[in-house]
């Protein structure tokens, strides 16, 4: 009798363990699916090759960014070949990740005009002119013109983020990243908030999210964030480069996506803007009053790479606040796993206590929300 009954209780407690077990799994599972849908990754391919098919189903990722030019090996085509094919890529890829029951897919993309041109002429993609010239130009009808032929552009490409428009105010023309390439639409706070409305509200009308960028302000900088940390503190002036975000944000209401930049002023904080609290939590969402996605510029930039582990740049930037981060893996040197290699550093950050499961859910909620309002309303 005593032996049946200690064998009873055996039995109860090994289920209650593989219950228990369950349940974890589960837990890790649903972790998981939530930290993919915090990546949006760069790939090699004109076609959904197997590595990029993976990184959306097995990772579930939230987005991807596409790129013309490979950096590592000096090629100028990495993904973009001519609308047609940029049609198929993005058509492949939401089917991949519908048949895996994942979200749709951020495909996004760089696509400013100018310099800053992903979709350009020689691949049978319409003309495209610089922030600067118009800025220069200063007509409304002007702007318009440029803003609806990319909005259109993106549309037909499958394309439904466009990380523009660029608002750093042209502090400082002979920034390399900016204004010497002619990224900003003025020298003039108010300039760039109505040619940006513009461009806002001609992606929109096409079903395309936007982001403003490079917060908190790249324009007045010496130097260039892809080749290594930039330091503003000297020359970044808060009313007038912080001006477009206030009336963007508290005039109109704007919650697409902030993109932040690695930009470090060490009167606010000793890190760089994407991996800070006191600029995403306490600037950006608290003095500002920002609801939408923030995103990192991307993590493979010298400015992070060159002085932070991609662990401890990961881990910095979720609990900064950030929503999304960008891993393009378009810098000196392409790593295949690299997306793989992100989520599970998030992961066991979250395990080890570093990251809260709050904060993943917090970030996964909004993103979440945020595509059933683009998706579910295409009219957006």
């Amino acid at each position: 009798m005593r032996t049946s009954i200690a064998l009873f209780f055996s039995a109860l407690l090994s289920l209650f363990g593989l219950g228990e077990a369950r349940a974890r799994q589960a837990e890790d599972s649903l972790l998981r699916r939530q930290i993919g849908q915090m990546i949006v990754a760069g790939f090699r391919g004109f076609t959904a090759t197997d590595k990029v098919a993976d990184a959306v189903q097995r990772l579930g990722i939230g987005g991807v960014i596409y790129f013309d030019r490979d950096v590592p090996s000096a090629v100028n085509r990495r993904n973009v070949r001519s609308p047609e094919q940029l049609q198929q890529l993005s058509a492949d890829l939401q089917r991949l990740a519908a048949e895996a029951g994942h979200p749709e897919l951020f495909i996004a993309i760089d696509q400013e005009g100018g310099r800053v041109n992903r979709l350009k002429q020689a691949y049978g993609f319409p003309k495209s002119v610089s922030a600067a010239y118009q800025g220069r130009v200063d007509r409304p009808d002007t702007t318009r013109l440029w803003a609806e032929r990319t909005a259109e552009s993106c549309r037909q490409a499958g394309i439904n983020v466009d990380f523009a428009p660029c608002v750093d105010v042209n502090v400082n023309p002979a920034c390399p990243i900016v204004g010497a390439v002619e990224r900003s639409f003025s020298s003039d706070p108010e300039k760039v908030v109505a040619h940006a409305r513009i461009w806002i509200d001609a992606l929109h009308r096409q079903g395309v999210l936007t982001s403003l960028k490079h917060f908190p302000g790249h324009g007045s900088s010496r130097a260039d964030s892809h080749l290594g940390l930039v330091d503003i503190t000297r020359t970044w002036e808060r009313e007038r480069e912080l001006a477009p975000y206030r009336a963007l944000i508290g005039e109109d209401g704007y919650a697409d996506f902030v993109m932040v930049g690695h930009l470090v002023h060490r009167g606010v904080d000793t890190l760089p803007a994407s991996l800070s609290r006191r600029w995403v939590t306490d600037v950006l969402r608290g003095e500002l009053g920002y609801r939408g996605l923030v995103i990192t510029d991307d993590l493979n930039m010298g400015a992070i790479t060159e002085h932070y582990t991609l662990g401890g740049a990961v881990e910095r930037a979720v609990n900064a606040g950030v929503d999304m981060i960008i891993v393009g893996n378009n810098g000196p040197v392409f790593e295949p796993d690299l997306t793989a290699r992100t989520i599970e550093l998030i992961f066991q950050a979250v395990c080890e206590g570093r990251i809260s499961r709050a904060r993943i859910a917090e970030a996964s909620g909004r993103i979440s929300v945020m595509k059933q309002n683009i998706f579910n309303d295409k009219s957006h």
